[in-house]
This record gives C-alpha cells, sequence and structure tokens, in this order.
C-alpha cells in the first residue's frame, strides 16, 4: 500500500522517536523506498532600518553552506545505523523553510505516506511556536502519520 515513505527529520532525538514505527511499517509491509529528509533553512538576520547588514553576503552563503553539510552529515551517520532489509534508503537535504519546502518535495515525488514527530502542542503554543507537523498536514496530498513524542503531549 505504502511504496514510498518520506521521513522528515530535524537532527533532534524527538523526531527520531518516528525510527521505530517506520522500521515496523518497513519490514511488515511492501515498502520499496524510506526517504530520510532534513531541510536546512537559509540564514536570514534582517538588520534594523538604517543600518548596515551584521553579514556580508559571502558569510551568509558559508554560513548555509555549512548548514547544509551539516544537515548531510547527520542524514548520512543516521542512515548509516540502519537497515531495512530490501528496503531502499534515500537521504534528502532540502534548502528553505521548512514546511513548505517537505511539502512540495512530497507531492513532487509522489509520496505515498509522511511519517513524522509532533509535540502535540495545541492552543496558544502551538500558533506562537508554530507546527511544521500541522502544516504538513494540510499541504500534503499523502495520509501523514504523526507520532506523538513520548513526554510530549497537550499543555506540556
Amino acid at each position: 500500500m505504502y511504496k514510498k515513505i518520506m521521513v522528515p527529520l530535524d537532527g533532534s532525538s524527538l523526531a527520531e522517536c518516528v525510527l521505530p514505527h517506520v522500521e515496523a511499517m518497513a519490514k511488515a509491509q511492501g515498502v520499496e523506498r524510506v526517504i530520510f529528509v532534513r531541510v536546512a533553512e537559509p540564514f536570514s538576520l534582517t538588520p534594523v532600518r538604517g543600518e548596515q547588514a551584521w553579514f556580508s553576503d559571502e558569510e551568509e552563503k558559508n554560513i548555509d553552506a555549512r548548514s547544509r553539510a551539516n544537515a548531510q552529515n547527520y542524514l548520512d551517520q543516521l542512515v548509516g545505523q540502519l537497515n531495512y532489509g530490501p528496503v531502499s534508503i534515500q537521504k534528502e537535504v532540502l534548502f528553505g523553510k521548512s514546511a513548505p519546502s517537505l511539502a512540495e518535495y512530497a507531492n513532487k515525488n509522489n509520496i505515498d505516506l509522511v511519517v513524522l514527530a509532533t509535540h502535540g502542542r495545541s492552543g496558544v503554543s502551538r500558533w506562537v511556536m508554530g507546527s511544521v507537523a500541522d502544516r504538513l498536514l494540510r499541504s500534503v496530498n499523502a495520509p501523514v502519520l504523526m507520532v506523538r513524542a513520548p513526554g510530549c503531549g497537550p499543555g506540556r
């Protein structure tokens, strides 16, 4: 049923709480490919009106390049520890804002299922903190499985 599963990760142990779920699905069902995705967001520091930028364009490019390299290193290390048998494991580093980049990737690549962790925030805390999981749920054409991380829940 789900041949291509996308797993967005942000480098945190909270996000990695989905790994046992992904492994169980990959080994138990006809999954062909699991794609682990990490988004490197562009560096942005807006100077105060009338002030000079704090970083040159070259410095910002170097920061962005390091961000991409860190994301790639993280995925390389993580995937190096996984074994899903005959299931193909793929790594992708995207560059841009998290939710729109992930949604665009999922929709363009015909992802069958997105599996990601959530804090389970609601109300004001979700409004203030934002929710990549919520934005993905509303913008991806595929089903989204949200796994509440241990110790996270409403009001925490």
